[in-house]
């Protein structure tokens, strides 16, 4: 079974209504491939005015939520929240949940286990930081922080997993091709050995890491590159080129 090519844009802190409005205006320009599913991360307070104006060949993500359905957690939103108000996805783990607010590999697990059991769609992140790479710990710290997942839940029929260098995030220095297709591959074997075969050929596993129209179309080639998450080109024009990267 052929996977489907994913990409999604992560908003991030990022937008206003007049801003959303424009991006929503170059996503209906696209024309954007049919046969990539799209995904925006929308900062929570947005979530409902971006819905109910985002084109119907582009679905929406919360970008993050708590592991129990209600409770005495002042700030914190619920997967059950999130599908109350018509929102399939949610992003869990992002390095900046991770390293800026303390998020552990368990804590992450917790939370992509409960949404899945929820009924959300999960955009699971994981990657290893500059230090790590340097020290050749990457495949160490990816395969922790996915060992972590795959402990907690029961199936992955409704989880993207996104690899994410943080070194590359937002810092203009990108994993080349090879890079990030050697960590996909190994990825997809630690998959096969421990989770099952058919798991490792059916999960997508999509790449984050300051993708850009510029890049895009190379790291697109890679047999077990299946997507992108993209950040700060995901609030651009660009971000069009890099729906249509497998054209």
């Amino acid at each position: 079974m052929a996977r489907k090519f994913f990409v999604g844009g992560n908003w991030k802190m990022n937008g206003s209504k007049k801003e959303i409005d424009e991006i929503v205006a170059f996503l209906k320009a696209g024309p954007l491939d049919p046969n990539v599913e799209v995904v925006v991360g929308v900062p929570s307070i947005y979530l409902s005015y971006a819905k109910s104006i985002l084109p119907s060949n582009v679905s929406i993500s919360g970008q993050n939520t708590y592991k129990v359905a209600k409770g005495a957690f002042t700030g914190e939103l619920s997967p059950a929240m999130l599908l109350d108000n018509g929102i399939p996805w949610v992003i869990l783990g992002h390095s900046e949940r991770r390293n800026i607010f303390g998020e552990t590999d368990e804590l992450v697990a917790e939370k992509v286990a409960h949404a899945l059991e929820a009924g959300l769609k999960v955009i699971a992140c994981i990657g290893e930081k500059l230090e790590e790479r340097e020290a050749g710990k990457t495949e160490e710290v990816v395969f922790r922080q996915t060992k972590a997942i795959a402990d907690k839940i029961k199936s992955w029929d409704n989880v993207v997993l996104a690899y994410e260098p943080v070194w590359a995030i937002g810092t203009g220095k990108t994993a080349t091709p090879q890079q990030a297709q050697e960590v996909h591959e190994k990825l997809r074997q630690w998959i096969a050995a421990n989770v099952s075969p058919a798991v490792a050929e059916s999960l997508r596993i999509i790449y984050g890491g300051s993708v850009t129209a510029g890049n895009a179309k190379e790291l697109a080639k890679e047999k077990d590159i299946d997507g992108f998450l993209v950040g700060g080109a995901s609030l651009k024009p660009d971000f069009v080129q890099i729906v249509n990267a497998k054209q």
